[in-house]
């Protein structure tokens, strides 16, 4: 693992960088979140759309984009999901965002992070299927349509549903590592100059890694949540 500063941090060593950094990243994203619903106002105020570019004016375009989002994958109860996937989604990217600062390591190139994130929308997802469908009426999303296949459609299910937190993880660390890698790298041979490319890549990566990791959780909400199984 590469050097991180919050290694500076008495009792943080390499094995809990990615911890340390997970901590100021939420501790951050908790900062800046109260000071965008303070920015946001009250009664008319809050209802009129930012002027400018501004904190307001971000969180604003991010909730937009998630509820046009939530409204296609998820449908007509999409606006239900949007502050949680909003919040989900704005998390990731400033975790992502993080490992552009020299001497950071995002935390989500770590698979540990990024396997607890995936495990979060494993509960998530599940909790609101059975509250919207009922423990049997969930279950029997499971079995699928042919009677005499539904134990082996159950099993099958079954492991497809507990892949998910792993997959969401691995693909979520491994990119993020990767294009961390190819950062370093090219900072470490040239360091003014060429990285440029690379940092514009690496924002655009960030971005996407975040929005993948929102979609497919939407997807997996809207499977969930479902009543035509």
């Amino acid at each position: 693992m590469s050097f991180n500063w919050t290694q500076l941090i008495p009792g943080v060593g390499h094995e809990y960088a990615h911890v340390a950094t997970l901590g100021v990243a939420t501790v951050s994203v908790f900062a800046i979140g109260t000071a965008a619903r303070v920015a946001l106002g009250k009664g008319e105020t809050a209802v009129l759309p930012a002027s400018k570019f501004s904190l307001r004016g971000i969180f604003e375009m991010l909730t937009e984009m998630m509820d046009g989002l939530a409204d296609m994958v998820i449908g007509e109860h999409g606006k239900h999901y949007v502050p949680f996937f909003t919040s989900v989604f704005f998390f990731i990217l400033f975790n992502n965002l993080i490992g552009m600062i020299p001497g950071m390591t995002p935390a989500t190139e770590n698979i540990n992070t990024t396997f607890g994130f995936g495990c979060l929308m494993f509960l998530f997802y599940n909790f609101q299927g059975v509250k919207e469908n009922g423990i049997g009426a969930y279950l029997k999303h499971f079995m699928g349509p042919v009677l005499f296949l539904a134990p082996l459609m159950f099993v099958i299910e079954l492991v497809s549903h507990f892949v998910r937190p792993f997959s969401l993880g691995l693909r979520l660390a491994n990119v993020m590592m990767g294009d961390h890698t190819v950062l370093s790298v090219f900072l470490d041979l040239v360091p003014i100059g060429i990285p440029i490319p690379f940092y514009i890549m690496g924002l655009f990566v960030c971005f996407v890694q975040a929005f993948v990791f929102t979609l497919l959780s939407m997807v997996y909400v809207a499977f969930a949540i479902a009543h035509d199984h």
